[in-house]
């Protein structure tokens, strides 16, 4: 059984940085592309980032590139989101979730995923 825990969220104020996991169990890592989408009240899911399964492949929406880093740790079966110069526009639920797709552009999007995670608050205010 497929499941994504993330952790990491919290309350950090404009220009601040929080460093997002996904931890993964039950499916085999090696073969699955692996997203960050988030979700603000009111607005549709959105992506902001996805990594392929051999690490080759990323995707950055066009809000968060310079400012997260997507990456994986294959030992640990985990992805982590390092967000940067965060702004009070990037509150939102942010998701982990997990397909076994080909990542590029046009797939980082949250209808190409079926395996969700239960979603972390991040909360960038003064």
């Amino acid at each position: 059984q497929v499941q994504l825990v993330e952790s990491g969220g919290g309350l950090v104020q404009p220009g601040g940085s929080l460093r997002l996991s996904c931890a993964a169990s039950g499916f085999t890592w090696a073969y699955y592309t692996i997203g960050w989408f988030r979700q603000a009240p009111g607005n549709e899911r959105e992506s902001v980032s996805c990594i392929s399964n051999n690490d080759r492949t990323t995707y950055y929406a066009d809000f968060v590139k310079g400012r997260f880093t997507i990456s994986r740790d294959n030992a640990k079966n985990t992805v982590y989101l390092q967000m940067n110069s965060l702004k009070p526009e990037d509150t939102a639920v942010y998701y982990c979730a997990t397909d076994q797709i080909l990542m590029d552009g046009s797939t980082c999007t949250p209808l190409m995923y079926d395996y969700w995670g239960q979603g972390t608050q991040v909360t960038v205010s003064s």
